[in-house]
């Protein structure tokens, strides 16, 4: 979860009314009535800003002192370091899907939530949310906040003025609906780039990404074995990534910079894949970058090579913090379904709650920023099919350093597919435990 987004108020309002249980409201805030501090560290924006205000004035006596850390990547740096250390963690640590395999190696290290009460609210999530989260003796280490289902940002000023729909229905069509692949997305590309000179993505390690979710397995098995050298499918899909690139569809922006946003406003590229909580990303980089919702960005309920996920978070207590109780009593309430409601309005991050998945389905607002899309609906749509893929101890390590340089060579023009896939065996080799 890496994003920026407006303020929850209206929607805390509105979630007052919706009928569900928040485990932690309103007690006491110690076993003896003493004054408690809860330290929480979270990564990106999770839009808790707005909720950690009304924990503190519905439980008196609890005070939140949030940390929040730029990137996931980071959080990760910062959450080993401390567990190797064996303190300085805070009471609830945010724990990002690509980095949960490594955080299971060392599961014991964080509290079983079921001495909490995590068997009496198991059933707000998603079946498959719930297990990511389970090591390997059944203890129950985290609770999900979002998921990511992913759908297609694209600006429909660009795409009328290289001769394209922009409707965002006709958008979808235009990609193949559910039929959409990848094949498709990228000879659109083409043609976008032909009619425009401009590129047609940011860069392609966002867009290899998404293809590598969608597989069955990604860098690991579903039994937890390294799945990069020989696997043929992983490689076809990376040349066809490569071949795109080489035409001129990749922008070559760095990634989670984009001139501090004026790529996406100068017209830099056209299209960007939208996981849930990236389209407060991507609103956030527009306004840096002195855009607005007339910029021209929407969002359309489609995405090549269909169902994926892409990223989502937990919510962990470590051993080591002196208010278990405490911490597991917000960190339930923080992810029940009306918190994750007020969550994604705050930042575009999509419940891993079935109540709240099923409330922004059934009453989707529309979203000025991105012409009125109904986000909460197109999300939802989204999500049917997905199951989260797993991933092993390094995917994101692998994600990160493995690919990601072989990538930006060649969004940069100094390797071609087969040369950059052998740079990232080879970094693969070195930097990673066969």
């Amino acid at each position: 979860m890496k994003i920026s987004r407006g303020t929850t108020a209206a929607v805390v309002a509105g979630a007052a009314a919706f009928a569900l249980i928040a485990t932690g409201c309103s007690s006491e805030a110690g076993a003896d009535g003493e004054d408690i501090e809860l330290t929480i560290t979270t990564f990106g924006t999770f839009g808790y800003d707005d909720l950690y205000a009304q924990y503190e004035e519905e439980n008196p006596g609890i005070t939140i002192n949030a940390t929040n850390i730029d990137t996931g990547g980071n959080a990760r740096t910062d959450a080993f370091t401390k567990l190797a250390a064996g303190s300085g963690l805070s009471d609830i640590v945010a724990v990002e899907e690509g980095w949960l395999g490594a955080i299971q190696e060392v599961s014991d290290q964080f509290v079983d939530l079921r001495d909490f009460g995590a068997d009496d609210i198991k059933d707000r999530w998603v079946d498959w949310k719930l297990a990511q989260a389970t090591d390997a003796d059944g203890r129950i280490i985290g609770y999900g906040t979002d998921i990511g289902p992913t759908g297609l940002c694209y600006n429909g000023q660009l795409f009328e003025a290289a001769g394209m729909p922009s409707d965002r229905e006709a958008v979808a069509e235009l990609f193949g609906g559910d039929d959409a692949t990848w094949e498709r997305y990228f000879e659109l590309g083409k043609q976008y780039y032909d009619a425009t000179g401009k590129a047609w993505f940011d860069h392609s390690g966002f867009v290899w990404n998404s293809i590598v979710n969608q597989l069955d397995e990604g860098y690991y098995t579903a039994d937890g074995e390294l799945n990069v050298e020989g696997n043929a499918e992983l490689k076809e899909a990376f040349l066809e990534l490569s071949e795109a690139a080489q035409y001129g569809l990749s922008a070559d922006q760095a990634a989670w910079d984009w001139g501090g946003g004026k790529a996406f406003v100068d017209g830099t590229f056209a299209t960007f894949v939208c996981p849930g909580w990236m389209l407060g990303v991507v609103q956030g980089q527009v306004e840096a970058g002195g855009g607005d919702a007339s910029t021209g960005w929407d969002f359309a309920d489609v995405f090549p090579g269909g169902a994926g996920n892409w990223g989502g978070a937990f919510l962990t207590v470590p051993t080591t913090s002196d208010h278990q109780e405490e911490a597991a009593k917000l960190a339930a309430w923080l992810t029940a379904p009306e918190q994750q409601v007020a969550q994604f309005e705050a930042a575009g991050t999509f419940p891993s709650t079935l109540e709240a998945q099923e409330e922004l389905a059934a009453n989707p607002e529309p979203n000025e920023f991105f012409n009125d899309a109904p986000v909460g609906s197109i999300l939802a749509s989204r999500a049917e099919g997905v199951v989260a893929q797993f991933k092993g101890p390094d995917d994101s390590l692998i994600q990160e350093n493995v690919f990601g340089p072989a990538l930006r060579s060649i969004d940069e023009g100094t390797k071609n597919g087969e040369e950059a896939w052998d740079e990232a065996i080879s970094l693969l080799n070195e930097l990673v435990e066969q």
